[in-house]
């Protein structure tokens, strides 16, 4: 950052760290203990689609990477596109096995990034569950790609679009040894209907 910079208030944009998602398993273990939410085994990779012939190599090169263990039981992923046109992916494994969760969507990133397609990744979230039946509430832990940072999404059961922003807040408290929580409480944008959700 130069003198200039400084002067006018202008600071350098935070530089990914995709190696904050191997944090995600040790906090879901303290998500677990404090709150009582356990991993679904759902998370998602969300990335504004590109048009071409490169883009659509390297989404089926992470169709074939992700995929290679369908032989072995795995479970294949799933490209959707939402209502604002956004393109995820979704990615399953068992519910206890958050480690090749982020693995995988460590790699979607990873590929991504590497193939020239950063400015296009938007976020992953991880899902947790906590109750059942009627009970059941839902949480995900959002990255944000270009913050490098984490923060909890809650919604209310049922239909309606409204959040629990009492969970959102203790699920920050919890997690703030855990995870870089994003300070800025503008950017916890909500997800609604995120697959892995």
């Amino acid at each position: 950052m130069g003198l200039l910079d400084a002067i006018l208030g202008r600071s350098k944009p935070v530089r990914p760290d995709l190696d904050q998602l191997f944090a995600v398993p040790s906090a879901a273990l303290t998500l677990q203990a404090a709150a009582g939410f356990t991993p679904t085994g759902l998370g998602s990779v969300c990335f504004a689609g590109v048009e071409g012939g490169g883009f659509a190599r390297l989404q089926e090169d992470v169709r074939e990477l992700l995929d290679a263990d369908t032989e072995r039981g795995g479970i294949p992923v799933e490209f959707s596109r939402d209502a604002y046109g956004y393109t995820w992916l979704l990615a399953r494994h068992p519910a206890d096995d958050s480690a090749a969760l982020v693995n995988d969507l460590h790699a979607v990133n990873t590929l991504l990034q590497d193939g020239g397609f950063g400015p296009h990744l938007l976020c992953s979230l991880i899902g947790f569950r906590a109750g059942e039946g009627a009970e059941s509430r839902s949480l995900a832990l959002v990255y944000l790609y270009k913050r490098g940072t984490f923060y909890p999404f809650a919604p209310l059961p049922g239909d309606a679009e409204k959040r629990d922003n009492q969970l959102e807040l203790q699920v920050r408290g919890v997690l703030g040894d855990d995870l870089r929580v994003e300070k800025d409480l503008s950017r916890w944008f909500p997800v609604w209907g995120a697959p892995g959700l």
